[in-house]
């Protein structure tokens, strides 16, 4: 390798792969703002204020800080499922007093105060959660109910007990250390409200309540359809809320000793307008507890900070206002455009420099050489198909395939010249099996891992997987679900080929690089899918061993193959048995004679093997050329290869006329046929296997049975 390939290497490589594209584009996009208004903000009134950095003057206003982002994180996990609640104010005055009375009024123990501020909490949440949720009412209407008829409560026992808590002598050493004492220098406020924040962070980005609730912000329909319980998340993310703010009301009523009138006045505008500067989206589903942070501390600095220069409350309530103004046409700005400047940036190219290769052309003794063998196919569904990324038959030896308007289409054996709608995925279906009852699965691409019944029936088996505990962002979803196989005993063997990009971008992830494929496997007796492997080039094929002990999958873009144990001495581990083939490859099938069927879906040039080595210049094409006019690879003439398990290469067959089968995503041996399909075809190709056995049908070899 030269020095300067070298440059290439560390300069484009040196973060690490999982992290690169996030941190350069969406993430730091979406962070950027409210992080520099953080910024601009503290340093703005520090410089402007004198003494604002001195230690006691950090300390009050991070005692404040403290119990108002408790409030925050409460209300972001609210906005984040699509709501809004304007009572966290009552509820933290209630709170509050509900705590004074059990200590100074009850005498009752601090543990009980504390009790009786996250429950008089909880209930009001409970109360906002129910009828929003369950009920179904409008959430600022409601939650605008709550606010005053809270706090018309508040301000009746404010009146008649206020001079009880007063008066009483009560005195609790730890009730003082939690409002006015320190561990390490910081005050217990911010302690608490650290802790809250690591763990509705942890909830929201790394457990399936917390994905629930973002799906419910994002789309209540689209969540209601996959399955999760709508209206109880919506009911327990008020109850959250309600928990933060009779916490927050704890400490508050700790530091202060005491409730008064003006406790929690109007600190649900201050709290609206710190989750909403923060970056948080007030139509639900995009967010982040770590932006309601950092919009919090813009809006208590800015608050303390005007007051502290001499300017009214009137002053204060103006610059909120515009403050919320301007959050909030950015927001919806934003939102509008934000895929249109993502785009410009997104596209992250690394170093990757593949392996020589053998010739794949006619005549040249390579053991890769194609030829036009399925050039002369016979036509099924010749017009009738768009797309039949995959191709499978049943015990009764109808043929299946999906297409890119989201359908299972269905042909009848034996001349297969009647067809039907088996079935409506809504996606686009790619890679399809069998389990053992006859229930047909399938990859849908950008929606999940699907299962439909004999009778045409829809049901998603899985749209998650569990989060990369490394990973910044959260990498959950399935992206690209692409090929899949069924195992012994039920278990579902699949990929996502790419976590960068959505299925309908499967080709620009060939231009970056990066290996963000992997390899999933589904257990239908626990509904749980786990990540077996990851780190690969666009993970693809996938096939169950003859033997049901170890899976073979595709890495396209490294045109290679691995096997993955799944028992014996090298259970749980992986290791390539073929590498730098001549073509990209894409879905493997059992072959009736022990061996395996690969399909090559397009087939390496120099040109593309050149420009993976130069990461620069391919980010300035994705920055300066239309998409149209990109360096793709060659996906216009692929092929069929079978293989041994050890990796020997046994034969190819091949297009090079061009006029069946140029593209070829995937094929099926079945009593002696070859059935050929290509994701950019209109229609799947019938190829008589020569010596092949007429009776091996593909069902009865997925269980390790030839």
């Amino acid at each position: 390798m030269s020095s300067r390939e070298e440059l290439q290497r560390w300069r484009y490589n040196l973060i690490p792969d999982h992290l690169i594209g996030e941190i350069l584009s969406k993430r730091w996009a979406d962070n950027a703002i409210p992080f520099l208004a953080m910024v601009v903000t503290v340093v703005g009134f520090g410089m402007a204020i004198p003494g604002f950095f001195k230690p006691n003057s950090l300390l009050e206003s991070t005692r404040q800080l403290g119990e108002f982002s408790i409030v925050v994180t409460g209300l972001t996990v609210v906005m984040l499922a699509g709501g809004i609640d304007l009572s966290v104010s009552s509820i933290f005055a209630l709170a509050a007093f509900a705590s004074v009375s059990s200590l100074f009024i009850l005498g009752l123990p601090v543990w009980v105060a504390l009790l009786a501020a996250v429950l008089t909490g909880m209930a009001f949440g409970a109360i906002n959660g129910y009828l929003i949720g369950y009920l179904r009412l409008r959430a600022f209407l409601t939650t605008l109910v709550t606010l005053v008829i809270g706090r018309a409560l508040y301000d009746i026992l404010i009146i008649n007990f206020a001079a009880q808590v007063q008066q009483s002598d009560i005195t609790s050493d730890i009730w003082d250390f939690i409002g006015d004492g320190k561990v390490l220098g910081v005050s217990i406020s911010v302690i608490t409200a650290v802790v809250i924040a690591i763990i509705a962070h942890v909830a929201l980005t790394r457990s399936r309540p917390g994905w629930h609730i973002l799906a419910v912000g994002g789309s209540r329909r689209s969540a209601h359809n996959s399955g999760i319980r709508v209206r109880e998340t919506v009911f327990m993310s008020y109850v959250i809320s309600g928990l933060c703010s009779g916490v927050a009301g704890f400490l508050i009523a700790c530091r202060l000793s005491g409730a008064g009138p003006g406790t929690g006045l109007n600190l649900e505008i201050l709290a609206i307008t710190a989750a909403v500067v923060g970056g948080n989206s007030l139509g639900g589903g995009r967010g982040s507890v770590a932006k309601g942070i950092m919009g919090a501390i813009i809006v208590l600095v800015m608050n303390n900070g005007l007051i502290r220069l001499g300017y009214g409350t009137g002053t204060n309530q103006m610059v909120l206002g515009l403050m919320l103004a301007a959050a909030v046409t950015l927001d919806i700005r934003w939102l509008k455009n934000r895929h249109k400047v993502l785009n410009e940036v997104y596209v992250a190219p690394i170093y990757h420099k593949m392996g020589e290769t053998q010739s794949a052309l006619p005549d040249s003794g390579s053991p890769y050489a194609l030829n036009n063998r399925i050039s002369k196919t016979q036509y099924i569904g010749l017009g009738e198909l768009e797309g039949p990324e995959d191709v499978i038959l049943d015990r009764d030896d109808h043929l299946y395939c999906g297409t890119r308007h989201g359908e299972i289409v269905r042909f009848f054996a034996p001349d297969y010249k009647r067809s039907e709608v088996f079935a409506h995925t809504g996606g686009f279906p790619l890679g399809l099996a069998f389990d053992r009852e006859g229930t047909l699965l399938s990859c849908v691409g950008a929606m999940g891992l699907y299962a439909i019944s004999k009778s045409g029936e829809v049901k998603q088996l899985s749209a998650e997987t569990n989060r990369s505990y490394t990973s910044v962002v959260d990498d959950a979803r399935l992206r690209d679900p692409n090929d899949l196989d069924v195992g012994p005993d039920g278990r579902i063997y699949f990929t996502d080929s790419t976590t960068r990009y959505d299925a309908h971008d499967w080709a620009i992830d060939s231009i970056e690089g990066r290996p963000t494929g992997r390899l999933l496997v589904f257990d239908p007796r626990t509904g749980e899918t786990k990540t077996l492997l990851d780190n690969y080039r666009y993970a693809n094929g996938v096939c169950l061993a003859h033997d049901g002990k170890s899976v073979f999958f595709a890495e396209s873009w490294a045109c290679r193959v691995h096997r993955y144990w799944i028992e014996g001495p090298k259970a749980g581990t992986a290791e390539c048995v073929i590498k730098d083939m001549p073509g990209y490859p894409d879905n493997i099938n059992r072959a009736s004679d022990g061996n395996y069927w690969m399909a090559w879906l397009g087939m390496r040039t120099p040109s593309f093997d050149l420009a993976l080595r130069h990461p620069g210049f391919r980010k300035r094409m994705t920055r300066r050329l239309p998409q149209d006019e990109w360096l793709f690879p060659n996906i216009n003439t692929g092929g069929v290869v079978k293989f041994a398990s050890d990796g020997r290469i046994i034969e190819t067959l091949g297009d090079m006329t061009g006029e069946s089968h140029p593209m070829v995503t995937s094929m099926r041996e079945h009593k002696g046929y070859l059935y050929v399909g290509g994701i950019l075809n209109n229609r799947v190709g019938r190829y008589p296997i020569p010596g092949a056995d007429p009776q091996w049908t593909g069902p009865s070899s997925y269980w390790g049975a030839r």
